[in-house]
């Protein structure tokens, strides 16, 4: 039995850091397959990691082909998945009727459809003890004026993994969302969004998010939440109202 872990959005920032880490702390995987729609920047990786079984994967996982040539290689393959992290995502920043309905259903595209279906895909290769790691964020916890879009994409991912993790419960298989709040990586740069300096404050390591969520995930926990500030959100979604927590919001980010 070949025994891999499946990482999409590998190119850059998060998903580039789950490739490094799982290859360092999972000396017993077969392989780990890296998918992203940039190839050289996967081929970069592999080159980075010479020792590991690194498989890159050129695929645009909004494209229904692309998921079939996912679903057809491992209908090949036969493997078991040990760890599936889905990294992949996007954001827009700004006031919904400031953005292009395309680029915000984009957003959908990447953070709820293709993550459904890359999930979904690789459920009948998981077995006893398998991971599913979910790239989550901080804004799933309440809404956010000013990332509204990509707020509620995360919520979508949130729900969904609280369901499917209690659906796969009985064949120990755990689902961990990773909800931290804004990361150094190239993601705002690339989505066009000026951080505010009350996010600026507390940007995190990619680094230390990963390890903290392989952590996470091996302890079987539904939550992965690095940092205080995003422990205090969740906290502020849950017990004080929401007009009062919208207004506030929109008083920072607007």
């Amino acid at each position: 039995m070949k025994y891999i872990a499946i990482i999409t959005g590998a190119s850059s920032g998060m998903g580039r850091e789950f490739a490094r880490q799982i290859a360092a702390a999972y000396p017993s995987l077969s392989e780990i397959w890296v998918l992203a729609r940039r190839l050289p920047a996967l081929k970069e990786l592999e080159a980075e990691l010479p020792s590991k079984r690194i498989r890159s994967f050129s695929l645009d996982l909004t494209k229904e082909s692309h998921l079939q040539e996912l679903e057809a290689l491992l209908r090949r393959e036969r493997p078991c998945i040990r760890l599936l992290v889905n990294s992949a995502g996007c954001g827009h920043g700004g006031p919904v009727a400031a953005q292009n309905w395309k680029d915000a259903c984009s957003v959908l595209d990447v953070n709820c459809r293709a993550l459904t279906a890359v999930t979904m895909i690789c459920l009948p290769y998981l077995r006893r003890g398998s991971r599913i790691i979910q790239m989550d964020s901080g804004s799933a916890f309440l809404p956010q004026p000013g990332f509204a879009i990509y707020a509620a994409s995360k919520s979508y991912v949130l729900s969904f993994d609280r369901a499917l993790g209690a659906e796969l419960g009985d064949r120990q298989i755990t689902v961990t969302s990773v909800c931290p709040g804004p990361v150094d990586t190239e993601f705002f740069q690339t989505g066009g969004i000026t951080l505010s300096p009350l996010k600026r404050m507390f940007l995190a390591k990619p680094e230390r998010v990963v390890k903290k969520a392989l952590f996470d995930a091996e302890a079987g926990k539904e939550l992965s939440i690095y940092g205080c500030s995003i422990r205090l959100v969740r906290l502020a979604a849950r017990v004080l109202p929401q007009r009062l927590v919208l207004a506030v919001m929109r008083r920072l980010f607007l």
